[in-house]
């Protein structure tokens, strides 16, 4: 039997408030919700204990991820299995000769860091608006060797895209909604130069998704991105496990759909 620890009786605590609530469909899914995200931590620490934090699969196998996410799963991190379905636009932009990655709303790093990995001297500004965020993002390019290619900062402005238009670059935007008001070629016109990979926080704001391809269809081929899993097998002793946990290992924390926008720039 496990050990109770604090963020065990953190989680009864919270469930218990819930259970206050009158039976409703939202009060269990809030609770499942947060089973659910307890349980997929456990197996995410299990993961590392008995796997290491070197990323299995996916275009970013062997990076090391010692450090823990800002937001959503880690298993599907370490497993290398995270946003599967961006594997081939990833993969083609390693490919690409790009100079220049934006990460915007970089949390601690996986992309930022993980492209530094895979695209010798090109140089990554990572931006977040979190200091925990940044810290983080700073940790793992000093764990993955890319520290002096990873410029951590904060927020971004429609000015700092003019960068855009001086060398090839690759912006990746996950902003939680707030690139309804950030990408926006006509306040930014420095993104009319950039290659552009965008997840739609479409919960966020109603009608983002045809707004953004609108503002980006004039400049840019778009192509709506959605969810996929990935092929990459689990490790072994994961056939130890539950089929429920087997499944956490795989989750993402997504409430809702959020499908991304890839724009490539018209020559």
């Amino acid at each position: 039997m496990a050990k109770t620890s604090p963020r065990m009786i953190e989680v009864a605590a919270r469930l218990a408030r819930i259970a206050e609530a009158a039976p409703s469909e939202a009060q269990l899914l809030s609770a499942l919700r947060l089973l659910a995200k307890w349980r997929s931590g456990m197996v995410a620490t299990t993961l590392a204990k008995r796997s290491g934090t070197v990323v299995a699969h996916g275009p970013f196998a062997g990076m090391v991820y010692g450090v823990g996410a800002v937001e959503g799963g880690a298993a599907p991190r370490l497993l290398g299995l995270y946003e599967a379905s961006l594997t081939p636009v990833i993969e083609k932009v390693i490919g690409g000769g790009y100079g220049l990655v934006i990460d915007v709303g970089c949390a601690e790093g996986y992309y930022a860091v993980g492209l530094a990995r895979r695209m010798p001297g090109v140089r990554v500004m990572a931006r977040d608006s979190d200091a925990r965020a940044q810290g983080l993002c700073r940790d793992l390019a000093a764990l993955n060797g890319v520290a002096d290619r990873v410029e951590v900062g904060g927020v971004l402005t429609h000015d700092d895209f003019a960068l855009c238009a001086d060398q090839k670059t690759f912006v990746l935007c996950d902003i939680e909604g707030a690139e309804d008001g950030l990408l926006d070629p006509a306040l930014a016109p420095g993104l009319a130069h950039a290659d552009l990979l965008v997840e739609v926080h479409e919960g966020a704001s109603r009608g983002l998704l045809a707004r953004l391809t609108q503002r980006f269809a004039p400049t840019h081929t778009v192509t709506r991105i959605d969810r996929a899993l990935s092929p990459a097998p689990l490790p072994g002793w994961m056939e130890e496990l539950s089929d429920l946990d087997r499944l956490l290992a795989y989750w993402e924390w997504r409430a809702k759909p959020t499908p991304w926008l890839w724009m490539e720039r018209r020559a």
